[in-house]
């Protein structure tokens, strides 16, 4: 063969290799993305053809079988997998559906999100945001922030501080706030609940929750249940009641034994508010539950004062702002009513294009706020004829 031949001979040879080559290192590749597929297809039918497992709660434990409760209320002994870790009454497991062998313990799980019913948090609100209040302040700071902040103390002393305490009063007077402050100048964890969220449809789920809440705090203490309008749960019970009464009643009893049963609160306080302590039962107002009851009632001149000075420490004022005289125009105003006639004020400097809000701006809208005090007092009056 001639040298020109062989040379285009090799030269073609080379060119076939090549194609070769990338028509199966192609191939090569796709079949390995096609197996990857078919793996992964496997994988998501083998998980829609296994069955579900059960969530079950141990009652009792023996050598390797234990009894426990299945989410209807049956309860059965059923064995323990050897890989499972030791277990105690009360944990919750993850069984096997058709003969229930426990097959892995789980942390606890909960039939109620008690996140969604609570407000967790810690507040920012100070003993300075508060003004006019230096009594309450005074007792508070005895009951919930002295045992948290210097528990020997009262081992030194020989007593047990209170478990808790009862702010009523009319609404708008700084409840809430007192809740908060105390829990930041504690640096606690505050669980603020309303208290007409605690009942619910079913027989037993209130009261589950009620544990579950007290329990968390537990977790989370020091900490400071906040339950705000008390009377919603804890009026006076009734031997004759509906089917309603009757599950608010259970939940109240089971709120009553966490304040005071078996369980210790240790670092965990609890604070209610109501606007009618009258109707309150006396059972969650006794010794040894919510011990120290403080009234909150509506500021004097001088708190009236106070009050607004903490209201307007952030506005522009006018040199005419005459602070006594505004203080004594709102005779039998609360907190609440003070913060919003400096709102008002506030409004009526801003109608004009002004900056600084004067004497007359604060007349103004005090004689607004007690318009409308008025107004909504006879709409609820005329709802009864």
């Amino acid at each position: 063969m001639a040298p020109e031949e062989t040379k285009e001979k090799n030269i073609l040879d080379s060119i076939i290799y090549k194609y070769a080559s990338s028509d199966n290192g192609q191939i090569d590749d796709e079949n390995r993305i096609l197996k990857e597929t078919v793996n992964k297809l496997r994988e998501e039918l083998d998980k829609l053809k296994s069955p579900p497992l059960m969530v079950c709660e141990v009652r009792d434990v023996y050598e390797k079988t234990a009894i426990v409760s299945i989410p209807n209320g049956n309860q059965f002994l059923v064995q323990i997998s050897e890989g499972c870790e030791k277990l105690k009454p009360g944990e919750m497991v993850i069984a096997e559906q058709k003969n229930l062998t426990i097959i892995k313990k789980i942390s606890a799980a909960r039939q109620f999100n008690v996140e969604r019913f609570v407000i967790v948090g810690k507040p920012t609100v100070t003993w300075k945001d508060i003004g006019g209040l230096d009594k309450q302040v005074g007792e508070i700071i005895e009951v919930v922030e002295l045992p948290l902040k210097k528990p020997e103390l009262f081992k030194k002393v020989g007593i047990k501080p209170p478990k808790g305490i009862l702010l009523y009063g009319p609404p708008g007077t700084g409840k809430t706030l007192l809740a908060k402050a105390v829990a930041e100048s504690t640096d606690s964890t505050f669980i603020e609940i309303v208290a007409a969220e605690l009942v619910q449809k079913f027989i037993g789920e209130g009261a589950k929750l009620v544990k579950e809440i007290f329990e968390m705090a537990r977790n989370k203490a020091p900490a400071i249940i906040f339950i705000d309008e008390l009377d919603a749960l804890a009026a006076k019970r009734m031997e004759i009641g509906t089917s309603g009464e009757r599950e608010v009643n259970r939940t109240f009893m089971q709120l009553l034994a966490e304040i005071d049963g078996f369980k210790p609160l240790d670092n965990v306080k609890i604070i209610g508010a109501t606007n009618r302590k009258d109707i309150l039962d006396p059972a969650v107002i006794r010794p040894g539950r919510l011990d120290r009851l403080i009234n909150i009632s509506l500021p004097s001149q001088e708190a009236r004062e106070e009050i607004f000075k903490i209201h307007t420490r952030n506005m522009s004022l006018d040199k005419d702002v005459n602070i006594k005289e505004i203080a004594k125009k709102m005779d039998n105003f609360s907190g609440a009513e003070i913060n919003a006639v400096c709102t008002e004020a506030g409004y009526f400097a801003i109608r004009t294009d002004r900056i600084k809000v004067t004497n007359k701006d604060f007349l103004d809208a005090i004689e607004k706020v007690r318009q409308e005090e008025t107004l909504e007092g006879e709409d609820y009056m005329g709802m009864f004829g």
